[in-house]
């Protein structure tokens, strides 16, 4: 890895004065780093790539210059840890005249799950809020650990430049207390931060703006039910560009059934499981977030899988299929009363964007509430923002590919000044 300069290094004047509109966005992992490196003047992407099974012999790099065209290249070996990750990431962009000791790069964003209350925008990191982050971990003990690990490592890197965190949660920090609490006892949440946080923000900041932007309004003009419908998988209700409610809660585990998690479940589910079945804490978390969801009710967490087995007529599948659907529907339902008018809802992460009968079946008999697809459009394909609901359908129905990793650049650019 090239050594970038100090700051008393004399660089070449067109280096010197060449405008800092790049930035990396990393999304470190507990096992992997995934990472875009996007041009801010006019939104492209540079290079892409992810870093997987770390700590691992048989840990991957797959890294794609995107600037020129270039081909992906591919490294395998043992990665230790996330510092030989990321030497290794900055490496790989050296390679392609890209990177890290550019006077380019005006910042590095990272995705950080967990922000509590107190981190409603992207933030600049400092000691104070690393601190944060690591009191944080007991709510968010599989996430925040690594983005913690990703930022130390990338200011080793470059102390110099600039680093952003940008939390999951800091977009529902808009949601009224009436939300955002749950019925326990007042001073014990307080204790102990118990509360409903949401996650998946920066998907849902991102869809609702650009679903606004499909209809020709402002945010502020329009109310949406956002889906984000991956293996995690979460709603939102966005009142004028400000979230008012969402699925998921303290942990990610709340809200829709997921490829591997519960969602939503009786809490005396855990006290039955340690009392009767006599399964430790430890289990029974592994239980709800591990084995359930999709694959504890079909033995499949991907939808093209269960799709394909109901085809050939697999009653387990289509169970998993139906349950899946029946509370994906009832938290439309919910938003739809929660925010009175609802102008359009927008599917959008993985299964949102590519799995048509998942949204077919989803709207499907909630033509009262005004909605409705029209098989045709709805059986289309496409990278691009897209209504699917007939012409005349009061409530629009869209498919809107969310792109997290811009909406991290963009708030992080933002931020630093950048324009």
């Amino acid at each position: 890895m090239s050594s970038h300069p100090s700051p008393t290094t004399a660089l070449p004047d067109e280096q010197r004065s060449a405008p800092a509109s790049r930035v990396l966005v990393l999304n470190s992992g507990s096992s992997s780093v995934k990472y875009q490196l996007l041009d801010m003047s006019d939104g492209s992407r540079l290079a892409v790539g992810l870093v997987e099974r770390i700590g691992e012999q048989t840990s991957r790099l797959k890294h794609t210059p995107l600037a020129d065209g270039g081909e992906s290249r591919e490294r395998s070996g043992a990665i230790a840890d996330h510092d030989a990750a990321l030497k290794a990431v900055a490496e790989e962009l050296a390679q392609d005249g890209l990177g890290l000791d550019s006077p380019e790069l005006a910042a590095i964003g990272h995705r950080v799950v967990h922000g509590g209350k107190h981190f409603t925008e992207p933030t600049v990191v400092d000691d104070a809020v690393l601190a944060e982050i690591e009191r944080l971990i007991p709510v968010a003990p599989l996430h925040n650990p690594a983005n913690l690990t990703g930022i130390r490592t990338a200011q080793a890197l470059r102390p110099d430049l600039p680093q952003v965190a940008v939390f999951d949660t800091a977009f529902h920090t808009t949601m009224p207390e009436s939300a955002a609490r749950y019925a326990i006892d007042v001073k014990t949440a307080d204790e102990h931060r118990i509360r409903r946080y949401g996650f998946h923000g920066t998907s849902h900041a991102y869809v609702s703006r650009a679903t606004a932007e499909l209809l020709g309004k402002t945010p502020e003009e329009v109310n949406v039910i956002v889906l984000h419908l991956g293996n995690g998988a979460s709603a939102s209700a966005v009142r004028g560009g400000r979230c008012v409610d969402t699925s998921m809660g303290l942990t990610p585990l709340e809200g829709l059934v997921m490829g591997t998690r519960s969602g939503d479940a009786d809490p005396a589910v855990i006290f039955h499981l340690a009392r009767v079945g006599k399964l430790s804490i430890d289990e029974i978390d592994t239980l709800l977030n591990k084995k359930s969801g999709l694959i504890g009710l079909c033995g499949d967490n991907d939808m093209r899988e269960i799709t394909r087995r109901i085809d050939e007529g697999d009653e387990q599948a289509k169970l998993a299929f139906d349950i899946y659907i029946h509370r994906l529907k009832k938290y439309i339902g919910a938003y739809c009363a929660v925010l009175g008018r609802v102008d359009a809802v927008a599917f959008t992460a993985g299964v949102g964007e590519n799995a048509a009968p998942v949204r077919a079946a989803a709207v499907a008999g909630l033509e009262t509430l005004g909605l409705a697809v029209d098989d045709g459009l709805n059986a289309v394909r496409g990278d691009e923002p897209r209504l699917i609901s007939p012409g005349d359908a009061r409530v629009k129905v869209a498919v809107v590919p969310t792109d997290e990793e811009l909406e991290i650049a963009t708030q992080t650019y933002a931020l630093v000044g950048r324009y």
